[in-house]
């Protein structure tokens, strides 16, 4: 079952020209969307990131076939 996300209304300052450029990078139509999306992909990469440095020195090189 997919978990169901809840969102708070929130209010804050942010650079005009850098939404812009987000929301044209992220192919998205409203300032609300840039912000929810940059959000989880930063959230998405801090955990990838802090995989990366738990499992550092750990796989040993040949582990991995490739395709």
């Amino acid at each position: 079952m997919a978990r169901t996300k809840t969102l708070k209304r929130k209010s804050f300052f942010v650079d005009e020209a850098a939404l812009r450029r987000a929301k044209k990078l992220l192919g998205v139509e409203t300032d609300a969307e840039v912000v929810r999306l940059a959000v989880e992909r930063l959230e998405e990469m801090e955990r990838f990131r802090r995989f990366m440095n738990r499992t550092r020195g750990v796989v040993k090189p040949g582990t991995f076939i490739r395709p």
